[in-house]
């Protein structure tokens, strides 16, 4: 019994691993927020390729979707396009550069924004590496390299989605694989 445990309890471990490595994407979270409010922000986009590191981020930014300022990046120099300034300044692109991210990990950038109305947004992503390669996150949904978006509405309750749901479902499984080992377990120690 408990072997069947240990092995279900690893194929589930495999399967969300392989899940999280499988969507390895440049992403904006959150990916739904609320229309017309200023929200923390975070860029997240992965170094993907072997014996390189990620050595510049750019993004630009959609029409009505307002960057009001930024969280400070340790290690990363942050330049700004925009037009006007002051409190009229509208930034249009945001670029980091002079970190450095190795393999498997993700380069990380916050800041707080504001979406001036409930529709998708979709930023376009260039990541620079060290061999000089450049990777354009800028694809539709189903590319390789997809542009991230962000979903404003202007409320968030109500609907569950089918993410939600399996999220919801894995987790429960889990809880449950857990609960009947410590039971299985009986309080004795494992030899």
């Amino acid at each position: 019994m408990r072997h069947r445990i240990a092995l279900g309890a690893l194929g589930a471990l495999a399967a969300l691993t392989f899940a999280a490595t499988a969507s390895a994407h440049a992403r904006v979270s959150p990916p739904v927020a609320l229309a017309k409010q200023l929200q923390l922000f975070t860029l997240a986009v992965p170094t993907e390729k072997a014996n390189a590191q990620t050595t510049s981020i750019e993004l630009t930014l959609p029409a009505g979707f307002s960057i009001d300022s930024f969280v400070p990046a340790s290690g990363w120099k942050r330049s700004v396009q925009q037009t006007g300034s002051g409190a009229a300044a509208v930034i249009q692109k945001v670029t980091w550069s002079g970190g450095s991210v190795p393999t498997s990990e993700d380069a990380a950038f916050s800041f707080l924004a504001i979406p001036s109305a409930s529709k998708t947004y979709t930023f376009l992503v260039q990541q620079t590496y060290s061999d000089g390669s450049i990777v354009d996150w800028t694809g539709p949904e189903s590319a390789d390299s997809p542009a991230p978006t962000v979903k404003a509405v202007t409320s968030l309750g109500g609907g569950t989605s089918t993410l939600d749901i399996v999220a919801l479902a894995v987790a429960a499984i889990a809880l449950i694989v857990a609960v009947v080992g410590l039971f299985a377990r009986g309080g004795r120690t494992l030899a």
